[in-house]
C-alpha cells in the first residue's frame, strides 16, 4: 500500500496542497521518486469537506504543515481527529532556497523533508492540555493588563500632584480603594480622605492628608472612575480564571502540589509550568 502524504502551505483565504505518493519501502532522502498531486481549497466548511474527500480518495496517510500564526490552527482541528500521526513543522527547518518562490512548492518541500525526515517537529499537547494553557495563560494576560492599568492609574494622579502611593505600599489595597473610590465620587477635602485609610498603615493620618492634597480636576475624577472599574472588571475575571484553574486540574492535583512545594514557586506559578509541558513532561526525553 503506497504511504502518501499530504503537505499544506497556509494562507489566509487559501490552502495550497499537494499529496506525495511513493512506494512505502522506497527510502530516498532526495525525494526523487516522489510524484506530487496539486490543488488549491479554500477555508470554508465546504471546502474542508472537499479537501477531506480528496485525501480519502488518495489514500492519504499522514498529513504535515508548517507551524503559522491563527491561520494553520483550524486547518489542525480538521485533522486532529482523523490522523493518528499530526507532524507540525518548525518554521526554521522549513526554510526555502532564496528565489524561488512557487505556489506549490513550500508544500511540495514539507511533505518531501518529511519523507526524508528533515523537519523538526514542533510540540503539540492533546486537546485537553490545550485547554489547560488556554486559562492558564488568559490569566497570566489579564494579570499583565492589570498591572499596567494600575501604572496608568499611578501616572495620572502624580500629574493631579497627589502622591498618595508615596505613603501606601499597596495602591489598589482596601485603604487606597476607599480613598481612590471617594476621589471618584468628587470628594476633595484630604483631611476626610486621610480618615478612610485603615489605622494599621505605617503613615500618620497627617502625612496621609498631606499626600492627599493635589489639584485633581474633573475629568480626571471621572478617568479614575473608569478605571477603577476597569481593574475591578480585571480582579473578577483573574478570580473566575484561577477558579477555573483549579477545577481543570483536579486529577493532576498531586503533580501542582509537588511543584508548589519547591522552593520560589506557588501555586500560582505551578499551574501554568503544568499546563505548559503536561503533568508528566512527556515531550521531553530527559530530565536534562
Amino acid at each position: 500500500m503506497p504511504y502518501n502524504v499530504a503537505g499544506i502551505d497556509v494562507h489566509k483565504s487559501v490552502l495550497l496542497v499537494v499529496v506525495a505518493t511513493a512506494a512505502e519501502e522506497v527510502e530516498d532522502a532526495a525525494g526523487e521518486s516522489l510524484t506530487f498531486q496539486c490543488r488549491r481549497f479554500g477555508t470554508s466548511a465546504s471546502e474542508r469537506q472537499h479537501r477531506w474527500a480528496w485525501w480519502v480518495e488518495h489514500q492519504v496517510r499522514e498529513v504535515v504543515m508548517e507551524s503559522t500564526a491563527q491561520y494553520g490552527k483550524p486547518v489542525w482541528l480538521d485533522r486532529e481527529p482523523h490522523f493518528p500521526k499530526l507532524p507540525l513543522a518548525q518554521a526554521f527547518s522549513h526554510r526555502a532556497p532564496k528565489g524561488r518562490k512557487h505556489d506549490f512548492a513550500d508544500a511540495k518541500r514539507l511533505a518531501r523533508r518529511l519523507r526524508c525526515g528533515a523537519l523538526v517537529l514542533r510540540y503539540v499537547p492533546d486537546a485537553e492540555q490545550r485547554g489547560w494553557r488556554m486559562v492558564t495563560r488568559g490569566k497570566l494576560q489579564l494579570g499583565r493588563e492589570r498591572v499596567r492599568r494600575q501604572n496608568q492609574l499611578e501616572a495620572r494622579w502624580e500629574e493631579a500632584q497627589i502622591k498618595l502611593s508615596g505613603v501606601i505600599s499597596d495602591l489598589l489595597g482596601q485603604s487606597g480603594r476607599r480613598i481612590l473610590q471617594a476621589i471618584a465620587d468628587g470628594e476633595t477635602d484630604a483631611a476626610q480622605l486621610a480618615e478612610l485609610g485603615d489605622r494599621r498603615l505605617p503613615c500618620r493620618r497627617e502625612e496621609l492628608a498631606d499626600a492627599l492634597r493635589g489639584q485633581g480636576q474633573p475629568f480626571q475624577r471621572k478617568r479614575l472612575a473608569l478605571q477603577l472599574k476597569r481593574l475591578k472588571l480585571l480582579d473578577d475575571q483573574i478570580g473566575e480564571l484561577e477558579q477555573l484553574a483549579a477545577t481543570a486540574l483536579p486529577r493532576h492535583e498531586s503533580a501542582v502540589i509537588r511543584l508548589a512545594a519547591v522552593p520560589g514557586f506557588g501555586a500560582d506559578s505551578a499551574q501554568p509550568i503544568i499546563a505548559a509541558v503536561g503533568p508528566a513532561a512527556e515531550a521531553f526525553a530527559s530530565a536534562g
